[in-house]
C-alpha cells in the first residue's frame, strides 16, 4: 500500500479535531481494564486455569473460573460463557426460549429484532401488525413501535405492559436499521417505566455490539439479563467461538437448560479449546473496543468529509461500535464493502458478492478479511441490499489497522 501524503495529511487533520472525544475514549476505556484486572486478580486466575476438558465437561475449574470473572465483570448473579454458542443469536434464543413458555407474553421494546431473530421467535417481519403468536414456541409477542424519530415509544412501551407480561426485551444495537442504538443513559430510562408498570418482568437486553462502549452495562441500571458473542466485543478479537448469557442466576440457568438438556443445564459442556485464548481475549476486550470506538470515529470524520451521510456523526456520543455510512446506490454499496475486504489482512485477493444468507430477509454483502471467521469485532462490513443503502462498518484489531484500512478505501477510484 502506497501512503499518500495527501491522504495522510487529511486524515491527520480529522484526528485534531477529534483529539477531545479521543481522550474521552481513553479514560472510559481505562476505567473498564482497570474493572476487568480486579476481576481477574479477585478470582486468582492462574494457568492452571488454561487447561482444555472433554466429554461431559464436569468439573471444568477453568471454565467456571472464567465464568466467575465475566460475571463480576457485568456485576451478573452469575454467567454461561460456552464455546458451544455458537453465535450472538444462538445466545440470544437459548435466554428467549429457555425462560419463555406457551400463554407467556413477550414485549419487544425496540421494534422488530435483528433478522436472524424472526426465525428463532417464529415471526416474520410487517409493520401493520404488532401483536403475533411466536410459531416457535406459542409465546406471545408484542412489538412496540419506536417513535418517529426512531427513540423509544415509553408512553406506548408503558401501555403495551399487562400483569401477565412476563419478559421485555430490547435491542442496545441498531441493527440493519436506520435507528440510533440505545445509550445505557436510555435504557434505564425505559427500564424504569417498565418496572413501574410490573415488577415482576424480566428485562433482558441483546447486549450485541455494545460491551465496554460505555463504563455501564445493563445490568448495572436495571436489566435482570444480557447475551451475545464471544466474536464481537467481549472476545477481544482473540476468542475463536462461543457467546454468553450473565444476569440473574434463575434466568441464566433457564438458559443453560436450552442449550444443554433440563436438570442438567450447565453442569455440562467441555471447553474443547484451551481456554488461554477466551481469558485473554476478555481481558483485552476493553482496550481493543477503545480502538474500535476510535476507529469508528475517524470513520465518521472521514466520511462526512467526503460527502457521504454518516451517522453517528463524528462528536455525537456511541452506544455501540458500529458505523454507519450511506450511499446512493447499490452499486457504490458493494464497491465499498469490496474495498473493505480489498484492504483487509485475510483473503484481500476474494470479491465478496452479495448473496442469500440463512436467518436473513435480504441478499447482504459482507467484505472484511478476517482471523476469526466472521468475527465483527475485527474490522468489517455488513450491508442489506436495500434502500436506504447502508453500510454497517464495525470493528477492528487496533486504531492503526483501522487507519490503515481507511486510507485504502480512501485511496480508491471510488472516493
Amino acid at each position: 500500500m502506497q501512503l499518500h501524503e495527501k491522504t495522510l495529511t487529511f486524515l491527520e487533520t480529522i484526528e485534531t479535531e477529534l483529539a477531545s472525544e479521543f481522550r474521552q475514549i481513553e479514560h472510559s476505556t481505562l476505567k473498564n481494564q482497570a474493572k476487568m484486572l480486579q476481576a481477574f486478580q479477585n478470582a486468582r486466575i492462574g494457568l492452571h486455569h488454561f487447561q482444555t476438558t472433554t466429554g461431559y465437561g464436569y468439573h471444568d475449574l477453568g471454565r467456571e473460573a472464567f465464568e466467575t470473572v465475566f460475571a463480576q465483570v457485568f456485576k451478573a448473579e452469575t454467567a454461561l460463557v460456552r464455546q458451544q454458542l455458537v453465535s450472538g443469536t444462538h445466545a440470544i434464543a437459548c435466554a428467549l426460549l429457555g425462560n419463555l413458555k406457551p400463554n407467556d407474553e413477550l414485549i419487544i421494546a425496540s421494534d422488530y429484532p435483528y433478522e436472524t431473530l424472526l426465525g428463532v421467535l417464529g415471526i416474520e417481519q410487517n409493520t401493520t401488525i404488532r401483536r403475533v403468536i411466536s410459531r416457535t414456541a406459542g409465546f406471545t409477542i408484542e412489538i412496540v413501535p419506536l417513535t418517529s424519530n426512531g427513540e423509544l415509544d415509553l408512553e406506548a412501551l408503558a401501555t403495551a405492559i399487562t400483569p401477565r407480561t412476563k419478559m421485555v426485551m430490547f435491542q442496545r444495537s441498531c441493527g440493519y436499521t436506520d435507528r440510533p442504538s440505545l445509550s445505557i443513559v436510555k435504557l434505564a430510562a425505559a427500564f424504569k417505566v417498565v418496572k413501574a408498570q410490573n415488577n415482576n418482568s424480566t428485562i433482558f437486553v441483546d447486549n450485541c455490539y455494545g460491551e465496554f462502549v460505555e463504563t455501564e452495562e445493563p445490568l448495572e441500571v436495571g436489566a435482570d439479563l444480557i447475551a451475545g458473542s464471544l466474536i464481537k466485543n467481549p472476545g477481544g478479537c482473540l476468542a475463536p467461538c462461543g457467546g454468553y448469557i450473565a444476569g440473574r442466576t434463575d434466568l441464566v440457568n433457564g438458559a443453560a437448560e436450552r442449550l444443554y438438556a433440563p436438570k442438567i443445564g450447565g453442569e455440562i459442556g467441555p471447553s474443547l479449546i484451551n481456554l488461554r485464548l477466551f481469558f485473554q481475549g476478555f481481558f483485552e476486550a476493553p482496550h481493543r473496543v477503545g480502538e474500535m470506538l476510535k476507529g469508528a470515529l475517524l470513520t465518521a470524520g472521514l466520511f462526512a468529509k467526503l460527502g457521504q451521510r454518516v451517522a453517528p456523526l463524528p462528536h455525537e456520543t456511541r452506544a455501540d461500535i458500529i458505523q454507519k455510512i450511506y450511499f446512493d446506490s447499490a452499486e457504490h454499496l458493494i464497491q465499498f464493502c469490496q474495498a473493505v475486504q480489498k484492504n483487509s489482512p485475510i483473503e484481500s485477493h476474494v470479491l465478496p458478492e452479495p448473496a442469500e444468507m440463512p436467518g436473513y430477509l435480504h441478499r447482504v454483502i459482507m467484505g472484511g478479511g478476517t482471523f476469526i471467521s466472521g468475527a465483527t469485532s475485527e474490522f468489517s462490513v455488513d450491508a442489506p441490499l436495500i434502500p436506504p443503502y447502508i453500510a454497517f462498518l464495525q470493528g477492528g484489531l487496533s486504531y492503526t489497522q483501522i487507519k490503515l484500512g481507511l486510507i485504502g478505501i480512501c485511496q480508491t477510484s471510488l472516493f
